[in-house]
């Protein structure tokens, strides 16, 4: 008797502990890590729950653009909702269906609100495509 193996979930694929910055913090620090090419976006929480993102274009925008001094903005002024979230609980291939139609590269995960990773269509990608090379692995020749 073969049992089917339990479905993969969000929070087995994320990557835990991004990268995210207080509200209270300046938009200087926000342009400070948008530096680096590994920061796309800057995650901003309040209280360890996602409030928003900011992103270079927000900077240009919201700072450069008005002329205001990036010192003294704070992340909670200028953050934009982020476009989608996707709670830790959601079965893999559900949130990669999702991550496909609606051709987002990476999506903050929450667990009630509060951030707890981002989700990469590439991670779970190459996972899924891994899964299903190890399941025809184990599946029985015929003779």
């Amino acid at each position: 008797m073969t049992t089917e193996a339990e479905p993969q979930l969000v929070r087995d694929a994320m990557v835990s502990d991004p990268f995210a910055l207080d509200a209270s913090r300046s938009a200087q620090e926000a342009g400070e890590a948008l530096t680096r090419d590994e920061v796309r976006a800057v995650l901003v929480c309040d209280d360890g729950r996602l409030s928003g993102v900011v992103t270079r274009k927000t900077l240009i925008r919201e700072v450069v653009a008005t002329g205001r001094d990036p010192r003294a903005v704070t992340l909670g002024e200028i953050a934009e909702e982020p476009n989608a979230t996707l709670e830790s609980s959601m079965e893999l291939e559900e949130a990669f269906a999702f991550l496909e139609e609606e051709d987002f590269e990476r999506v903050p995960v929450v667990d009630s609100g509060k951030l707890v990773g981002v989700l990469s269509r590439a991670v779970v990608r190459r996972r899924l495509a891994e899964d299903q090379a190890s399941d025809l692995d184990e599946e029985p020749e015929e003779d």
